[in-house]
């Protein structure tokens, strides 16, 4: 395990690193103005200057400067897997999932509204197919949470916070694991930085699995960063390290997520692949998310 550990440090490094230097810089790039770049000893000439959504260019002979801003609000609101993404007000947004884990089909439906630009709620639902021989086919238990956002990043050194709450009720008899458990709470802290190209985001989440024949407890742990690129793709890479008070009924666990996605307007299409290191699981699955 501490190999992976390492490598995430690492690699979360980097990409905070990445995020650091473009706070750091100390000279600001409006849509309005630009860096002005001397060359040699020559008279002085004003730099030609254009701008994209991303970045503005000065140039001066063959000197190119770019610098990378924070993300407006117009890059980010309809940007649905985002790990900083907030609903708006008064809007909905419907995820739509299949997902297959070790001999398991899972399908489920997911929809939240924006109550004010601050608050969220929404409403989860996974049914199972189980393929492995023990019959552990049926609805999870029904999810109902919410979403508070504590500060919004627009100050200086843009940082994001939200609180995240819920609770699982009348999971399936016929499953036994923590997602299909009688009842599910959980609390948890989400915070990190949106940029133009990168979102850098980090989740500390725990959750308490009560029903008839079990009780027990776990944290995650949930590092990530997502890229924006050009022509709507993104793409984002996290981990997610869960440990448990029993680990009978529920075992220490380190996954790898990763993702792909098209943008079309407000709508996304996800394809995603898990890698869970100590049993060797592997995940594959799409989503469709469509903002309303």
């Amino acid at each position: 395990m501490k190999k992976y550990l390492f490598l995430m440090i690492a690699i979360f490094g980097i990409t905070s690193a990445y995020g650091e230097g473009v706070v750091l810089s100390d000279t600001y790039v409006s849509d309005d103005e630009s860096v002005n770049v001397a060359a040699n000893e020559e008279p002085f000439v004003a730099p030609k200057t254009s701008t994209s959504n991303n970045y503005s260019v000065s140039q001066s002979g063959s000197y190119v400067s770019k610098q990378i801003k924070p993300a407006t609000k117009s890059v980010l609101s309809n940007d649905l897997s985002d790990p900083l993404f907030l609903i708006g007000d008064n809007q909905f947004l419907s995820d739509t999932y299949v997902s297959h884990y070790d001999d398991r089909l899972h399908v489920g439906e997911y929809i939240g509204y924006g109550i004010n630009n601050n608050f969220v709620i929404h409403a989860n639902m996974l049914y199972q197919w189980d393929w492995s021989g023990n019959d552990e086919n049926g609805f999870s238990s029904t999810e109902f949470g919410g979403t508070y956002r504590m500060s919004h990043g627009f100050n200086e050194n843009h940082i994001i916070s939200d609180v995240l709450f819920g609770l699982k009720l009348w999971g399936s008899s016929h499953v036994r694991t923590p997602q299909y458990a009688d009842s599910t709470y959980f609390a948890g802290l989400r915070f990190g930085r949106q940029y133009t190209g990168i979102t850098l985001a980090g989740t500390v989440k725990s959750t308490w699995v009560f029903d008839d024949t079990r009780g027990l407890s776990y944290l995650d742990f949930i590092p990530e960063a997502y890229f924006r690129f050009q022509y709507d793709w993104r793409a984002g890479i996290g981990f997610d390290i869960r440990k448990s008070t029993n680990t009978r009924w529920l075992p220490n666990q380190e996954w790898l997520n990763l993702k792909l996605l098209r943008q079309y307007g407000n709508t996304q299409y996800v394809a995603h692949f898990d890698y869970e290191f100590e049993d060797n699981e592997i995940g594959l699955g799409v989503d469709v998310k469509i903002l309303f």
